[in-house]
C-alpha cells in the first residue's frame, strides 16, 4: 500500500492588508447579500469576479423550493462573466456570506459544483483564479481553484 497526502495552500489577511483592487471587489461581492433570494436557508452569498480586462460582474445565491434548481453565488457571477466576455479569463473571484443579520466571522468556501466550474475556468483560459473568501475576522486568499479541489477531474481525466 501506498499514501499520499493532498494539501490545500492558503493565506489569511486581515481586510486592510489587501490590495485596495481586492478589498474594492470583496465590497462589490457584500454588496450583492441584499440581491440574494434566500427565503429558505435564510443564508445569502454574494460573489464578485474580476476579468483580466478589469470588467467585474457580480451575483448572488438564488434559491428554489425544487433544491437542485436554485444557483451558487459564484456560479451566477462565474456564467454571467463568461457569458458577456467569453474569450476573456476570470482573475479573481471574491465570495462573502451573510445571515442572522451579520457577515460570517470566518470564510466559507464554494461548494463542489462550483469548485469544479473554478477548475474548468482555468483550464479553458489557462490561467489560475485568485480566490478571496471573505470573514469580518480573517480573509482566505487562494492562489488557484486546484487548491480547493486537489483529487480534481479534469480534461487530462477523460484521456485515460
Amino acid at each position: 500500500m501506498q499514501k499520499k497526502t493532498a494539501v490545500t495552500k492558503f493565506s489569511i489577511y486581515h481586510f486592510n492588508e489587501l490590495e485596495i483592487s481586492q478589498q474594492q471587489l470583496i465590497n462589490k461581492a457584500k454588496e450583492q447579500v441584499t440581491k440574494a433570494y434566500a427565503p429558505y436557508s435564510g443564508f445569502h452569498v454574494g460573489a464578485a469576479v474580476e476579468l483580466e480586462n478589469g470588467v467585474i460582474f457580480a451575483g448572488s445565491n438564488q434559491e428554489n423550493s425544487a433544491y437542485p434548481s436554485g444557483l451558487c453565488a459564484e456560479r451566477v457571477a462565474m456564467f454571467y462573466a463568461n457569458a458577456q466576455f467569453p474569450d476573456v479569463a476570470v482573475k479573481t473571484l471574491a465570495i462573502t456570506a451573510f445571515t442572522n443579520d451579520e457577515f460570517l466571522a470566518e470564510p466559507i468556501t464554494p461548494c463542489g459544483s462550483c469548485r469544479q466550474v473554478l477548475l474548468e475556468s482555468e483550464m479553458r483560459y489557462e490561467k489560475d483564479i485568485t480566490i478571496l473568501l471573505y470573514g469580518t475576522e480573517q480573509i482566505y486568499l487562494i492562489e488557484n481553484a486546484k487548491q480547493l479541489l486537489p483529487l480534481c477531474f479534469e480534461k487530462s481525466s477523460l484521456n485515460r
